[in-house]
């Protein structure tokens, strides 16, 4: 069984956050499994590109990957070589499997996927929700959609990473078929189930990109409200006039001297979620969340809006707290997890590590995706 997997970015482009980490969990566990994965992807690192050889597959952590250089510099990603390459060698493979949306990679390829009759799998990741429909671009996305998007997704199968996702996408299109996966998070190699020690002080982390999706500014708005004493460490980076706005909320907001903003996070991250006590990701939309995940396999409660995807795993098993997205909420919520919740969070501390590393076992979830592939080239 031969995969093509086809992304606007690979890592190292880890700017783009938890989706360039799944993609990659994915394709390096299938290599493990015996399944052969390649991936075609462009050189997009944010305004920059990254320095990597193009047009020749190179090894990537067991992976084959073939870089393209891109025309444009935005999120369209334009690369007319690895287009050109893909209407050359579609045929070679089993499946073509194609992440996220709204992008000239990702639309254009599926629509040669669908033209040179080869079976195709969209991730959508996201950009198929009611919020990323009416979010940026609403008009280029609707004419889009209408003359050729929703045809070509009608025509594919379509893998989600939680039920909510599934139900957002099936108001939008009906598709040949629909897997619901959890992604594959990258996990520490071992983990400990040690009981945390609470402290006077609340020690609160959003670590995440940056952006308005996030809601990185209902927490800021949030926190004059909080009345228990607090501590908020913010891990990340995004776009610099947006993150100096934030900052600016803060200081309007006199919390400035309780937020340490520690910027980007990826080696040092699971430190960051191990000495903290809550993870706060009040998400306007998440179709997984990845962190979330990652927080709950150090033993870091998590409260988390309801409109990110896990929602209804977290609040399944009791491992954090679930808020609206409204500044009051997550105050609310913030109050009575300081105030009450202390053996709340010396449980989860305890018991979610164990949970996590089962529930998402990288050997166990590569049989689901490999099962989904398996019924697509059999339909």
């Amino acid at each position: 069984m031969r995969i093509l997997h086809i992304n606007a970015s690979y890592k190292p482009a880890y700017i783009y956050g938890g989706p360039t980490m799944s993609v990659s969990m994915l394709c390096e566990q299938l290599v493990k499994a015996g399944v052969s994965a390649n991936v075609f992807t462009t050189t997009a690192n944010g305004v920059n590109e990254l320095q990597v050889q193009t047009e020749k597959s190179v090894n990537i952590d067991g992976v084959e990957v073939t870089y393209f250089k891109r025309l444009t510099k935005d999120h369209t990603h334009f690369s007319p070589t690895l287009l050109a390459k893909l209407w050359k060698e579609a045929k070679k493979y089993d499946v073509i499997h194609i992440h996220a949306w709204w992008n000239l990679v990702s639309v254009l390829s599926c629509f040669i996927a669908v033209m040179r009759k080869v079976p195709v799998v969209v991730s959508a990741r996201g950009t198929l929700s009611s919020y990323s429909f009416s979010n940026k671009n609403t008009g280029i996305k609707s004419l889009i959609h209408t003359l050729f998007g929703k045809s070509l997704l009608n025509r594919s199968h379509l893998h989600v990473t939680s039920k909510r996702e599934k139900q957002a996408i099936l108001k939008v299109i009906q598709p040949k078929g629909i897997s619901n996966i959890p992604n594959l998070v990258k996990l520490q190699a071992s983990h400990t189930s040690a009981e945390k020690e609470t402290g006077p002080v609340l020690k609160l982390l959003f670590l995440s990109r940056i952006e308005n999706k996030k809601g990185l500014d209902i927490l800021l708005n949030a926190l004059p409200l909080v009345s228990v004493p607090y501590y908020l460490t913010i891990a990340g980076t995004g776009d610099e006039a947006y993150i100096n706005d934030l900052k600016k909320l803060a200081t309007d907001n006199s919390i400035t001297e309780k937020i340490n903003w520690v910027g980007f996070s990826d080696e040092n991250k699971f430190d960051l979620l191990r000495t903290h006590d809550l993870f706060v990701l009040p998400s306007h939309d998440e179709n997984f969340g990845n962190v979330v995940i990652e927080s709950l396999s150090m033993g870091t409660a998590v409260l988390i809006s309801k409109n990110v995807g896990l929602e209804d795993y977290v609040s399944k098993n009791n491992l954090g707290w679930l808020c609206e997205t409204s500044p009051a909420s997550v105050a609310d919520a913030i109050n009575t997890i300081g105030t009450q919740c202390e053996e709340d969070l010396k449980r989860i501390s305890r018991e979610a590590p164990t949970v996590i590393y089962h529930d998402f076992d990288g050997n166990n979830l590569i049989k689901d995706y490999i099962a989904m592939y398996k019924e697509v080239i059999n339909r």
